[in-house]
């Protein structure tokens, strides 16, 4: 029984409500999402395991790494937009909330900076504790 006052947190991780979105979103992957998941795939990235379009709550991921925690999203233009800019804070805010650290990319650094965004996950990545 929860004592009054103390909220109980449920983690949902791939909803089966929103198995067909994420099989449509994965289908549908943005140029820079096929070609970052060239290098994440399959432990290409330091033998390390990457989900895509992978639940959390009630949040679609674009990738996602459970051994560190991490959620990887890239951006597109859209998200300059303050309405959609308000969401990914309310959503990074709700991650960071499961203990999930989120990491933000534009899709066009993808394109351009691929090494320099491994770099970054990388780097990321050797600071935070894998469970």
């Amino acid at each position: 029984m929860v004592s009054e006052g103390v909220v109980k947190t449920v983690i949902m991780y791939n909803d089966q409500r929103y198995k067909n979105r994420r099989r449509e979103l994965r289908k549908n992957q943005t140029e820079a999402e096929r070609f970052l998941w060239r290098h994440l795939r399959n432990g290409r990235f330091f033998g390390l395991k990457f989900f895509r379009q992978y639940g959390v709550g009630h949040y679609i991921l674009d990738f996602y790494c459970p051994q560190h925690r991490l959620a990887i999203e890239l951006d597109g233009s859209q998200h300059l937009e303050t309405a959609a800019a308000e969401r990914d804070i309310e959503r990074t805010q709700y991650l960071n909330g499961q203990d999930i650290t989120v990491l933000r990319f534009w899709n066009n650094d993808v394109s351009k900076d691929i090494d320099g965004v491994l770099e970054k996950i990388r780097l990321l990545l050797e600071e935070s504790p894998s469970l």
